[in-house]
């Protein structure tokens, strides 16, 4: 599939450099339009509905983040460029699919436009069908530290686990239990081919999610109707559990 793609970028040199590379080294990616501003780039995204936006941190008067507080609604990917490296925490919160360093590095940008590709062509594929994971449901058990001993859980009863500082919260249907070990502890006892990270606070039973909703960052519903946010970074490993 072709990636519709927008830049929005304030200099019109590194416009040029972008479009460049993209003609030479993503034939995959059709360039619908650019913007040297938030108002431009606004218009641009609204009328074209793009798949993709490469798109600069700082602008005259505002940045990336002003722009995107514009759209409430997000139906496209988000490839940062910036020449300033502090900005990364701030991308990722805002579910960017991948960040770019001026000057661009030819195999970042490959490699990006790559993960891009991949999401949206695994979104189409799975649009408007019923989830169906290429697993069998987790078998076993696992014990749960408490206060006064420990706990065995089936670990087909798990939902998700959700982070909370150095605790986790593990759902249980309407059952909450809060244990003091991390997300990370549970990432790794639990199975992988069962259970994935799809956010830096959530960690799901695949055989739990009934939908994926396409959006601003796209989400799961869980199987007890609970809706939890997938990063970004972590779109493309969700969807590959999925037939």
């Amino acid at each position: 599939m072709k990636l519709k793609a927008i830049i929005v970028e304030d200099e019109a040199n590194s416009r040029e450099i972008l479009r460049n590379y993209l003609n030479k080294y993503c034939s995959d990616v059709e360039i619908m339009g650019e913007a040297a501003t938030i108002k431009e780039g606004l218009n641009l995204i609204n009328s074209n509905k793009p798949d993709l936006v490469f798109l600069d941190v700082e602008m005259p008067f505002g940045n990336a983040f002003d722009l995107l507080d514009e759209l409430p609604e997000r139906n496209f990917e988000i490839i940062f460029v910036t020449a300033y490296n502090h900005y990364a925490i701030d991308a990722l919160n805002n579910h960017a699919a991948y960040y770019l360093m001026k000057p661009i590095n030819i195999d970042e940008l490959v490699k990006g436009v790559a993960y891009v590709k991949e999401i949206r062509e695994k979104e189409a594929n799975l649009e408007n069908k019923v989830l169906k994971p290429k697993i069998a449901k987790p078998e076993g058990k696992i014990t749960i530290p408490l206060q006064s001993g420990f706990q065995v859980l089936n670990i087909d009863e798990i939902l998700f686990c959700k982070a909370d500082d150095n605790y986790t919260e593990i759902y249980l249907g309407e059952r909450k239990i809060v244990v003091s070990k991390t997300l990370k502890y549970f990432e790794e006892a639990l199975p992988d081919q069962s259970f994935t990270r799809i956010h830096k606070s959530y960690l799901v039973n695949i055989n739990e999610v009934v939908k994926y909703k396409k959006g601003k960052g796209g989400s799961v519903i869980l199987s007890n109707g609970k809706e939890l946010s997938v990063s970004a970074t972590k779109k493309a490993l969700l969807l590959s559990f999925f037939k």
